[in-house]
């Protein structure tokens, strides 16, 4: 096997790890930005929520709450202001979702799904635990969802949501007696849960990968190509000349020029050694011969 040969399979299979290595961790980075973008995007949501909240509580709730004896307004409920808002959000957003998902809501429409009851039963379980943040299937692919729990800490939601004769009369008119009753206070009585499709900035992220590892990959390709130029013309062509000569002076071709190479490295003192041991045996046969 030629020098060449032996020298490209080792080059190869160090590009070859180093491309591995550099593929896995571009590839982990690049994925885990892309998460922590679609959290941050997530995480928003869940913040404008929160303030569309508060403000209904503090500012839309109190001048409502008087209009309510013979009708019954949903816009003094802060998660009926939250989900209208991210409504208005998801026009332009449709693959986002947000729910206030509930085990016993008022509202039907925030009745929780079965993976929805499973992290507001996770939430009940462990009182420390504030968030949620995981991966799921959606029809939109990999989604990821952050979650919140609605713990009952103001006493004045239990004049709508602890017995049916103390609810405002307009809205068991339009909601019913059966649903949103027997709540305790500090319950977990719901979780709000933001849900933001994955499938875009993996994508993205995909797509940077590729152009990244091309241009990896152009770059090893062209040392590939300059080594071998260098290796070819600074070891193999002077030891190629060096073993032309030896071959002529083993023949007996004493009048064979000295190799005469201009740079000081290894190869050139290998040269000149082979020289010295030319003229050696040159004058050793003319010894012999006189």
């Amino acid at each position: 096997m030629k020098l060449t040969v032996k020298f490209n399979l080792i080059l190869i299979s160090i590009i070859l790890i180093c491309l591995l290595g550099t593929g896995f961790f571009t590839h982990f980075i690049l994925h885990r930005n892309a998460k922590n973008e679609v959290l941050k995007h997530a995480s928003l949501i869940l913040d404008m929520a929160h303030a569309v909240r508060g403000y209904t509580v503090e500012e839309v709730r109190p001048i409502i709450q008087n209009k309510m004896i013979h009708k019954f307004h949903p816009q003094s409920v802060p998660a009926y202001a939250a989900s209208k808002s991210f409504d208005r959000l998801s026009d332009k957003h449709p693959k986002y979702s947000y729910k206030e998902a509930a085990l016993n809501p008022t509202n039907p429409k925030n009745l929780a799904a079965d993976w929805e009851i499973d992290i507001i039963n996770s939430f009940a379980n462990d009182a420390s635990r504030s968030q949620i943040i995981d991966m799921r299937n959606t029809a939109n692919g990999p989604s990821l969802f952050i979650s919140q729990p609605i713990r009952l800490s103001n006493p004045d939601c239990l004049t709508c949501h602890s017995e049916p004769s103390k609810a405002p009369k307009a809205m068991l008119a339009k909601y019913g007696k059966t649903n949103g009753f027997g709540w305790k206070m500090n319950d977990v009585v719901a979780a709000q849960i933001v849900t933001v499709p994955m499938s875009i900035p993996t994508q993205v992220a995909n797509q940077i990968f590729i152009i990244i590892m091309a241009f990896i990959l152009a770059i090893f390709a062209f040392l590939i190509i300059v080594i071998n130029l260098m290796l070819k013309s600074i070891v193999i062509k002077p030891m190629n000349k060096i073993a032309v000569m030896a071959g002529k002076v083993s023949m007996g071709q004493m009048d064979t020029p000295e190799l005469n190479f201009k740079s000081k490295d290894e190869i050139t003192v290998l040269a000149s050694s082979f020289n010295r041991m030319r003229r050696s045996l040159q004058k050793a046969i003319k010894m012999l011969e006189d």
